[in-house]
């Protein structure tokens, strides 16, 4: 494919947002990009995340791109190394290895109103300029850990499933798990049999489900490489169960019994001792919090070395941790699950925009964007994976070729502008907002506390709606949403 003149362009993040960002310029001819990388290689939260038991819940064949599909995934959820090789294996196969820099992490980005460009800084005091920002870092990039007092009082071993400590010897240890998210769930299975005494904090319980795992022997690989329709039609039945799924958390509530049914059934299958199964039964509605999937995440927690503790934390010790009923549980070791920032978007990252506006105040309220992408008063700035894009059920990566579709029809027009900068009209912006918060009004997840709102409970993390219906409003960009500004 010809290559044609295109305004310079900086991607933030290398995980699958910027990948894809990358890979759909390359393939519509534009390579006057560069991509930024803290890291020491690609792969975002799938590079930095090795904890034990680390893998995917949505299907692989639905969580990739649907233009490089995999035949060689080992299973249907396929384990972090697996991913991450894939997204490798991408990155060399697009020539982005080339294209990006790597230990570059950006402390911020200033937009130039005279010139219409934008300056990154980069942690080690250099800079570059480019016509158009992309900032493809994601919502779960920042590991959160949680306010206790004395968390810093603690002389045994502690670390973060996402920061991992594997030089930790966790054999014959009295361990202490606090959090019970999505990474939890699946580390508790394999760290529990090498522990002396495992206790799970849990300050709410949440919607488990069963895991269509699956291996894929050789033949199922061969069907998938030679008869691509095979893992077409895989990827079309996840894609219509997730679809569902997603209309019962705004649209047609009716099927979240369903989803009840099956956690509760699940749960009385795998948990026999009423009292446990009380404490794993959750109180919110199906979907309020990510509903997760696992086969062994129940049966870890029967064993006669664990203890699931919903007593609140009251401190940290040098050596033990008290609950608010006054015991004192003595470990060894602390390993948070507690999750990440997932509000704090862009943070600690400092954006100016338009006239020095920061994006930090435009955002003190809770983050927004139009379609998550564009934000009034930072022209030529765009988001992949940005507010409300989040979703409660299917893939993300569905979302990201979305995305960065869009942002590819805004690059082709600037390409026909030179000398203008896009910026997205506040009203447009303020109007897509308000519809889309008028939706999450009505969604499940206002039942309960979550990462997906803030400290004022806007939720601004997740899309209300299909995926379907995401991707046909991002299928094309129209021009009147955009002010085309001249600057020089």
């Amino acid at each position: 494919m010809s290559k044609r003149t295109s305004p310079s362009i900086v991607i933030i993040g290398t995980g699958f947002g910027g990948i894809g960002m990358a890979m759909e310029l390359t393939r519509a001819g534009i390579d006057d990009f560069v991509l930024l990388e803290r890291g020491s290689d690609v792969g975002g939260v799938w590079r930095d995340n090795t904890y034990p038991g680390a893998e995917c819940d949505v299907p692989s064949p639905l969580y990739s791109f649907s233009y490089e599909p995999n035949p060689r995934w080992s299973k249907r959820c396929a384990p972090q190394v697996e991913i991450q090789r894939y997204l490798r294996g991408l990155a060399e196969k697009y020539g982005l290895i080339e294209k990006t820099r790597f230990g570059c992490e950006v402390t911020a980005t200033e937009y130039d109103d005279d010139t219409g460009q934008w300056t990154v800084r980069i942690a080690d005091g250099s800079t570059l300029t480019a016509d158009v920002l992309v900032s493809a870092v994601g919502q779960l990039s920042r590991p959160a850990m949680p306010d206790i007092p004395g968390i810093e009082s603690f002389e045994g071993v502690a670390f973060h499933s996402a920061g991992w400590d594997h030089s930790a010897d966790l054999t014959g240890k009295r361990i202490a798990v606090i959090g019970t998210g999505a990474s939890a769930v699946q580390f508790v299975p394999v760290v529990q049999p090498q522990a002396a005494y495992l206790t799970l904090f849990q300050r709410s319980s949440t919607f488990i489900l069963p895991k269509p795992d699956t291996y894929y022997g050789p033949v199922r690989q061969a069907l998938f490489k030679y008869l691509p329709p095979t893992l077409q039609g895989e990827r079309l039945a996840w894609w219509a169960l997730c679809e569902t799924i997603a209309l019962s958390l705004v649209d047609i509530p009716a099927i979240r019994p369903l989803i009840t049914k099956v956690s509760a059934r699940h749960l009385e299958k795998q948990v026999a001792d009423p009292v446990l199964r009380a404490k794993l039964t959750p109180d919110a509605p199906p979907g309020c919090k990510r509903a997760l999937f696992s086969n062994n995440y129940f049966p870890a927690l029967t064993q006669p070395n664990v203890h699931v503790e919903t007593a609140g934390i009251a401190e940290i010790l040098p050596n033990a941790i008290r609950t608010e009923d006054g015991v004192v549980h003595q470990v060894d070791v602390i390993i948070y699950g507690t999750g990440f920032k997932g509000t704090e978007f862009l943070w600690p990252m400092s954006v100016s925009g338009s006239r020095g506006r920061k994006l930090h105040d435009e955002w003190a309220a809770g983050a927004h964007a139009f379609k998550g992408i564009a934000v009034p008063g930072f022209p030529n700035m765009f988001l992949v994976y940005g507010p409300n894009t989040n979703l409660g059920a299917g893939s993300i990566v569905s979302m990201i070729e979305a995305q960065a579709r869009y942002i590819r029809q805004a690059v082709e027009k600037l390409t026909t502008a030179t000398g203008h900068v896009l910026q997205v009209r506040t009203a447009v912006a303020e109007r897509f907002d308000a519809g889309v918060q008028d939706r999450l009004d009505r969604s499940t997840w206002n039942f309960c506390t979550s990462w997906y709102r803030n400290a004022a409970g806007r939720i601004t993390n997740n899309w209300p709606g299909t995926v379907t219906g995401y991707r046909r409003q991002t299928a094309r960009l129209d021009p009147a949403d955009f002010r085309l500004v001249r600057v020089s």
